[in-house]
């Protein structure tokens, strides 16, 4: 499934009612319709009092066929009209004018007060916003930000569905000026918005869910657009490695982590953890030798390589052990709890010269150890991924963190193509971007996440599903979904305050049972 921008959606609708010659105003009925269905599904109450708001553009017309169908199905709304029925044009003034020639009630904010209204919202069960959807730039004006900031005082206590997007969120780019509805639920027509996984959006959206109205998805495809692909179970299920029936632990992969560090002993074993408990065949655990004896009575499972160290963490020596065995592993995960250390730099420039272009997955500390040698990292043979939290990106690009979080899915995709490697941009709503410039964004994850040791487990999923024969991009979207799953999972049982790195990575196995 594609994510859809505002200008994306123009020309889809355009091409709908130009090409295929169906009008707008079926469009908006096909609309209306779907928002009712889901309006059902969402009943919770006999007989619930539905206040539908409408502005006086295209989302208004959605909200007038919607008000029209509650009626004929049995259910009594009050549309209110926010703006000047004068300006209502086109479509939307058709179905506006359909509904009054029916007689049935209308509440105009236009000739009421805002007192008014207040009271009409105090006694509903539900809350239909249809007053501004995807058209929105820039700060919402008056009386729509009243009524919008009147309508969020009742966030939880009422059934709020917004139609197509919440009022007042970018649908480009999910920026919220000002105010914008809260929602509960957000029903969207064909793709979810951009603005859903954006910068604000996330916070507003609510629950979502995308449904058709007859402008066909394949027009993407027709018209040549580009645009982000969701993560969803069915790309899952085609992207996670296939396990050969009579395989054995040769067949599976071998994966060398590289990490540890006198003060962050734990960031490594995650990452091993977690890639043997998806998969990997062998699993070889590179430390600093003094940290090896815990690090090995905690992970019994993998095999250990105790390298050389000078103060806690990797010495220069370490190098020529790991040249002289480099070629024994079919993928590299280097960097959890790897630590800072003087000269290391140097280090990593070093070890960086001793692979033999194996598929290698970057982070943490190793990235900011190769932060001024990224010229290298474009010139190397092998797969490289990068996993950066949005501080370790910001230091990637020099800007602040703000600037990252402002136009992340640019900033992913810019990245990935400059350097020719796949990159995860980590946050609340992760961002895949592909060296050819695709781009998949994960819709799940939640603050369950939001601890320390997690992003190690990730790293070594993403390794595991690499030493297993999964592309770059494959490895990405397994383990990314199969990650923030677990931690949804897990946090019902646990709460979100109380899921461990260890916590996450036993999830990972009831993940895959149910996906395959």
């Amino acid at each position: 499934m594609y994510i859809a921008g505002q200008k994306e959606m123009q020309q889809m609708d355009q091409y709908t009612m130009e090409v295929l010659g169906l009008p707008g105003v079926v469009l908006m009925e096909n609309a209306g319709a779907r928002v009712v269905e889901e309006i059902f599904a969402s009943i919770s109450c006999e007989n619930p009092k539905v206040l539908v708001l409408a502005g006086s553009g295209n989302n208004g017309g959605d909200g007038f066929v919607i008000a029209r169908r509650l009626f004929d199905e049995g259910i009594e709304p009050l549309i209110c009209l926010l703006g000047n029925p004068e300006r209502m044009k086109g479509d939307a003034k058709v179905h506006f004018e359909v509904y009054l020639k029916r007689g049935l009630p209308l509440f105009s904010l236009y000739e009421n007060s805002l007192e008014a209204l207040q009271s009409h919202l105090e006694r509903s069960d539900i809350i239909i916003d249809a007053i501004l959807g995807t058209g929105v730039n820039g700060a919402v004006k008056e009386p729509y930000s009243q009524v919008i900031s009147i309508v969020n005082k009742y966030e939880g206590k009422k059934l709020i569905i917004s139609v197509d997007i919440p009022s007042g969120v970018s649908s480009e780019n999910g920026k919220v000026e000002g105010v914008a509805i809260k929602a509960s639920k957000t029903v969207t027509f064909v793709f979810p918005k951009k603005g859903f996984f954006l910068n604000d959006g996330p916070k507003y959206v609510g629950e979502w869910k995308a449904v058709d109205i007859s402008v066909p998805p394949s027009i993407a495809e027709e018209l040549g657009l580009v645009m982000p692909n969701l993560i969803t179970e069915e790309l899952v299920k085609d992207s996670i490695p296939v396990r050969a029936k009579h395989g054995h632990k040769g067949t599976f992969g071998h994966a060398l982590v590289l990490g540890g560090s006198r003060p962050y002993v734990g960031a490594p074993i995650f990452s091993a953890k977690a890639a043997l408990y998806s998969g990997a065949g062998l699993v070889t655990l590179a430390v600093p030798k003094s940290i090896y004896p815990l690090a090995a009575a905690q992970n019994p499972e993998s095999l250990f390589l105790p390298l050389p160290e000078e103060n806690g963490c990797f010495g220069e020596k370490a190098i020529a052990e790991i040249a002289s065995q480099i070629q024994l592993f079919d993928i590299v995960a280097i960097g959890p709890g790897m630590g800072r250390f003087p000269g290391g730099e140097n280090w990593m420039k070093a070890f960086w010269n001793s692979l033999s272009n194996q598929a290698i997955v970057v982070d943490a500390d190793a990235l900011y150890l190769l932060r001024n040698d990224l010229d290298m990292v474009r010139e190397y043979k092998g797969n490289v991924i990068f996993t950066p939290h949005p501080g370790e990106m910001a230091r990637l690009v020099n800007k602040t963190v703000k600037e990252v979080e402002a136009d992340r899915i640019e900033i992913a995709k810019t990245f990935a193509k400059d350097y020719g490697l796949n990159l995860l941009l980590k946050g609340h709503r992760t961002v895949i971007a592909s060296p050819d410039g695709d781009i998949y964004i994960n819709p799940y994850g939640n603050d369950a996440l939001g601890k320390g040791g997690s992003g190690d487990v990730l790293t070594g999923l993403i390794g595991s599903f690499l030493a297993q024969g999964a592309s770059p991009v494959n490895a990405l979207i397994s383990a990314s979904y199969l990650h923030a799953r677990a931690g949804e999972e897990q946090a019902k049982t646990l709460s979100n305050y109380g899921v461990m790195p260890l916590d996450i990575i036993s999830g990972i196995r009831d993940q895959l049972l149910a996906i395959l």
